[in-house]
């Protein structure tokens, strides 16, 4: 029997990444598929908004793979590999979907023949069982352009993908829209000459191609990747990767993303009304702007408690709620994770909470303090947009 193949599903943040997964673990021949979800920060909920069905695998991880040596993607694939050898498992591949903001460079030396060195029985077993078959970097068309002018992990997602997926194509309907469709490819083309481009609302696109079997060779997608290999490898020689989970390391498990990046979670209990919330994903998004990396929840609407909304913005793009049948869990709150570059988690509380409540002195004050965060432009603007808030 062959070694498992292991496929890197990647792409910035909001780039859609758990909606193809969904698409694809809907197809029935994905039934015995195995996949690790990593969520950045310490809070899980992409588990939530990805359909397992009764035959396939799942397991969460949180704190960024590419950051974090306690979460190291070996260990997690020798969990799954004593499962499958006690029976109580089975499964044909794996599929891990890596945090938006993931580097993909560690993860791929930790999967490539010859890369991280094996450093016990776990990380043999690994070696023996399991192969990497190929990296999927979905590229957002909205967004995309900002996400690699301003994160250096955009570009390295693109470039160490050997599959590149366009989305949100559909959104391009008048035609300088599609002239930057074009504009878009060409760019990607010169990043990664090597990565075939799909893209996602094309009648001819399957998703099953993305995941089957091939060779995943670094050293075709350039100089550029063989470089950022090799120094990885020589950062982890010299324990100087990321951060442990205890800290071991001295570092931050955000440091490798810079220390103005930032993860946080609001939740809330009662039901949210639906105007009053969409007042404050408008103001904040406004407010922030590209700083705004990723909002993604689930939220209790007032007057359809029983059909949770799902809750997608990427910096400044408010998209339409998606409505689900049912709760996926036993949880019910209103529960909101954020991602963002250099704005501190206070104020979007509380610019929350006054929202939800009516307080136009700590909604004013609330947008004063992200203001000042993300430029001094947007500064005399909090005092209008305090007063949309309310009105």
């Amino acid at each position: 029997m062959g070694k498992t193949p292991v496929f890197v599903l990647t792409g910035f943040l909001g780039a859609g990444k758990s909606t193809l997964l969904n698409r694809v673990l809907a197809d029935p021949a994905f039934a015995d598929t195995a996949i690790i979800i990593n969520e950045f920060g310490d809070v899980g909920l992409d588990h939530e908004l990805v359909r397992i069905g009764k035959t396939q695998v799942a397991r969460t991880t949180t704190g960024c793979l590419c950051c974090t040596v306690g979460s190291d993607i070996r260990s997690t694939l020798h969990e799954l590999h004593v499962l499958a050898h006690a029976g109580e498992v089975s499964f044909a591949r794996v599929i891990v979907e890596t945090t938006g903001l993931a580097d993909p460079a560690p993860l791929v030396n930790q999967l490539m023949p010859g890369g991280a060195p094996a450093l016990g029985l776990r990380d043999h077993l690994v070696a023996r069982n399991y192969e990497l078959a190929g990296v999927v970097t979905l590229v957002d068309i909205v967004t995309s352009e900002l996400s690699i002018e301003n994160h250096f992990e955009a570009a390295k997602q693109i470039a160490f993908a050997d599959r590149i997926v366009l989305t949100k194509t559909d959104l391009a309907r008048d035609p300088a829209s599609i002239r930057d469709i074009g504009r878009l490819k060409e760019h990607l083309a010169a990043l990664n000459p090597a990565a075939t481009i799909d893209d996602a609302h094309q009648s001819n696109f399957d998703p099953a191609v993305l995941f089957q079997r091939r060779a995943y060779t670094p050293a075709t997608l350039g100089d550029d990747v063989t470089g950022w290999l090799a120094l990885e490898e020589a950062i982890r020689g010299n324990d100087g990767h990321g951060a442990t989970e205890t800290g071991q390391s001295g570092k931050s498990p955000l440091a490798r993303h810079g220390g103005r990046i930032r993860t946080f979670a609001i939740t809330r209990t009662e039901p949210i009304g639906r105007e009053a919330f969409g007042k404050f994903l408008n103001v904040l998004s406004m407010s922030a702007g590209p700083r705004l990396l990723r909002v993604k929840g689930l939220v209790q609407d007032r007057d359809e408690p029983e059909q949770p909304r799902v809750i997608h913005v990427v910096q400044h793009a408010v998209y339409p709620p998606t409505i689900l049948d049912a709760w996926p869990s036993e949880d019910r709150q209103t529960r909101l994770v954020f991602i963002t570059d250099g704005i501190d988690p206070e104020p979007v509380r509380q610019l929350f909470e006054a929202a939800l409540d009516g307080k136009q002195i700590q909604a004013g004050r609330a947008l004063s303090r992200i203001a000042s965060a993300v430029a001094d432009t947007f500064r005399s603007g909090t005092a209008r947009l305090a007063r949309v808030l309310i009105d």
